[in-house]
Parts: structure tokens; sequence; C-alpha cells
């Protein structure tokens, strides 16, 4: 891809996009939540053929329309979102915090066997920075529910 597109893409990602790390309880996780990485981008449902060319660049995601008039290309997933913000990194302007602390939150979260509650509180901790960068007014899973679940649940060295 050209630099010229990755930066249009990154500009876009600044005013009309959005990066998040979210805490996500799952009942069925051995911690009881895990954290999702997620990149999306916002349009007018009319011009959504724009978030269409988008995909075809990013090579990963969906799209769906919204029922207030917007459209959403949403990427989820730490390997996706990972390779999206290399790819942009150099051109973000407006959310250089968020893009570094997911990339830190994404190297630091190993899979299967290798990742530990205390691991996960940590960087629990680094999710809740977003609060503050992405302006959360629905957030209800932080990392104080993680260490109370933890804990709760003898999962944590005391």
């Amino acid at each position: 891809m050209r630099n010229t597109i990755k930066a249009y893409i990154a500009g876009f990602l600044d005013g009309d996009g959005c990066v998040m790390l979210q805490l996500i309880h799952r009942c069925d996780y051995v911690f009881g939540y895990q954290i999702r990485a997620s990149i999306v981008f916002y349009q007018k449902t009319k011009y959504k053929d724009f978030l269409y060319w988008l995909k075809k660049k990013l090579k990963d995601g969906y799209i769906r329309d919204r029922n207030d008039g917007m459209s959403e290309y949403t990427i989820v997933g730490f390997k996706p979102v990972k390779r999206v913000l290399k790819l942009l990194q150099p051109y973000i302007k407006l959310k250089k915090e968020q893009v570094k602390i997911s990339l830190k939150v994404i190297n630091q979260t190993p899979g299967g066997k290798k990742h530990t509650p205390e691991l996960l509180l940590k960087l629990a901790k680094e999710v809740d920075k977003y609060a503050y960068l992405n302006y959360s007014k629905r957030r209800t899973n932080t990392s104080k529910e993680v260490e109370e679940f933890l804990r709760f649940h003898k999962l944590l060295s005391p």
C-alpha cells in the first residue's frame, strides 16, 4: 500500500474512527474477563461505499449499518488490529496515545496457559486509560471489577 494511502486512512481514523481496548466479562473464561482490541471507522450510511474501499485496503473486519443513519467498519482481534495499527502508526496524529497503549497491551498479552491473573490485572489497568482518552460514557468493566473477580475466586496471590 502506498504511503499516501496509509496517511489518508490514518487521517480518517484520527477524525472519524476509534481505537479501543475493552474489558469483556466472559463466564466461560478462566479469569472471568478478556481484553478485546478493535478499530472502528464511522461514516454516514449514504457514503458507506467508502467503508467498503477501506475494507478492501485493510483486508479484515466487517461493515454494519446502524439504526441512526450511520455505518461502521469494525476490525476486531489482536492480530488484525496490531497489523493495521503498525501500518498506520507513522501517520497517526490525534490518536497516538491510543495506538501506543493498544500495541503495548497486544504485545504483552500471551496466549493460552502463559496468561496469568496478575498479568490480566496489570493489562486491565492499561485498558482503564482508555476511559480518559476516548471519553467513555458507558464503560462498566474496569480493572477494579477484574481485581474483585480474581480475588473473589482466589485467583490472585495475596
